[in-house]
């Protein structure tokens, strides 16, 4: 997946208008391929159904059922998977070294980094499945976790997802959302307007599936790497569902919309901070393919909303039937998996075996307990490595705090899926898919550091206002 040329765009295009626009004919077929995209995306990845007790999409529905129903398949097809991946990268860094091979493994290659990680993937994931070595290895908190939970969902997310998304984003739904996210994404956050799309995937479904838009739409020139940049790791959120498990993990659930509120301020102030600031503001404004910026446009609320439906209808018109853009989607998603998810263990695997058995975050977080206990939060010996260990994976903070004093575990729940950046899973995918960007990682701990000093005085004042309400008792 590395790219050798780059493009830049010297001059941003000029302001339009509603009149300097030729708007396209609204002829039945691609208007009909629109809706019915929308729709189809829509009813997925957005409608709110009653399932099994809580609340959640038809999406977060199909991946709990494959996975739920058929563990032993979605096991051997995450081990094949991860060794495809770790081979195919070996056979693709031989053939660029001595040209062996007549077929195009490109994709594949890869840095002497990614290239070790999925190797290290490809051992593991036998010793995984198999349940090989000791019982430290396979616990519910760490290997078993790791393996059966993220390795299961993650490899699972990406197919379907991108399924979906590749049928929304190929007939229309990326321009209509796009173009009607303008006035809010670019003075916000200095984002085109169609990386809403990439969030809005996010927030309903997965990261996972959030990064394979962003993957997507930037190898077609509609986003710089500053850009990518600043989605990976400013928008890649965990998802509803998932902040509802943290609020069932904390006997909180009668709190999950404000929780959930408090999350979203919190990604938004930190992602409007953030990208003023370096590391990402110091990312070039570079393209790996043919740029497509969007097109600089004003008007009023119905001027988006015709311009909006003319774009959706041209894309529908150019796009490919709904079988191959479905067709497509999988196939992509299917090699997105096989890269990416040997990293995932590698990285994963590492990150919480450190957390579980080693002190290592407990030393960390002994500094920030006086932090902790003078923003008025109870438990700060509890709650001041939690801060910190989320950097491992997102949940473990939550485990830690479930015993804790109410303003605490409130404190945690918000705190823990706002910090977004985690090595178990984000870290390395994002590292990984984005390596011509390049994602580093000691941006990424800077980042997390940054979002931590952020995020920490913010949710405590939340947490004091929502006490003061009276709704942690």
């Amino acid at each position: 997946m590395s790219t050798e040329n780059t493009w830049t765009v010297d001059t941003e295009p000029s302001v339009r208008s509603i009149e300097d626009i030729d708007l396209n004919e609204y002829s039945t077929r691609p208007v009909a391929k629109f809706v019915v995209a929308f729709a189809v995306g829509a009813f997925f990845f957005l409608l709110p159904i009653p399932w099994e007790g809580q609340i959640t999409v038809p999406f977060d529905i199909a991946v709990s059922y494959v996975t739920d129903n058929f563990p032993d398949a979605v096991g051997v097809y995450s081990l094949a998977i991860i060794v495809a991946g770790g081979v195919l990268t070996t056979l693709a860094e031989l053939d660029a070294r001595r040209g062996w091979f007549d077929v195009d493994l490109s994709y594949y290659e890869s840095s002497v980094g990614f290239w070790f990680l999925r190797v290290v993937g490809t051992i593991l994931a036998p010793v995984m499945f198999f349940k090989l070595g000791p019982a430290w290895l396979h616990s519910n908190g760490t290997g078993g976790f790791m393996w059966g939970t993220l390795v299961y969902s993650v490899g699972v997310i990406i197919p379907i997802g991108a399924v979906f998304i590749t049928v929304f984003v190929e007939l229309g739904g990326l321009e209509f959302v796009g173009t009607l996210a303008r006035p809010l994404m670019k003075p916000l956050f200095k984002l085109p307007g169609r990386a809403a799309l990439d969030s809005l995937a996010s927030w309903v479904g997965s990261y996972s599936v959030g990064l394979y838009v962003t993957r997507n739409v930037f190898e077609r020139g509609g986003y710089d790497k500053r850009e990518v940049f600043t989605i990976a790791t400013c928008f890649s959120t965990v998802s509803i569902g998932f902040v509802g498990v943290v609020a069932v993990t904390l006997d909180m659930l009668a709190l999950f919309p404000i929780i959930f509120a408090a999350y979203f301020v919190c990604v938004v102030v930190c992602s409007a901070i953030l990208v003023r600031i370096p590391p990402i503001s110091s990312i070039p404004r570079e393209y790996v393919a043919e740029p497509d910026p969007e097109v600089p446009f004003q008007g009023s609320g119905l001027d988006y909303f015709r311009f909006a439906v003319s774009e959706a209808v041209g894309k529908a018109e150019e796009g490919e039937t709904f079988f191959e853009a479905a067709k497509r989607g999988f196939v992509d998603g299917l090699r997105l998996t096989s890269l990416i998810l040997g990293t995932i263990l590698a990285v994963g695997l590492a990150a919480v075996l450190l957390s579980a058995y080693t002190p290592t975050f407990d030393v960390l977080g002994t500094p920030l307990v006086p932090v902790v206990a003078a923003l008025g939060i109870p438990s700060a010996e509890t709650v001041a490595p939690a801060t910190i260990v989320g950097i491992t994976e997102m949940y473990v903070p939550v485990l830690i705090a479930k015993n804790a004093a109410p303003m605490a575990r409130f404190f945690v729940a918000v705190l823990a899926v706002s910090q977004l950046i985690f090595f178990s899973s984000v870290g390395p995918m994002i590292m990984d898919m984005f390596s011509d960007v390049p994602i580093r990682f000691r941006d990424l701990l800077l980042l997390f550091a940054m979002r931590t000093v952020i995020l920490v005085p913010l949710v405590a004042a939340m947490t004091h206002l929502v006490a003061a309400l009276g709704l942690l008792q």
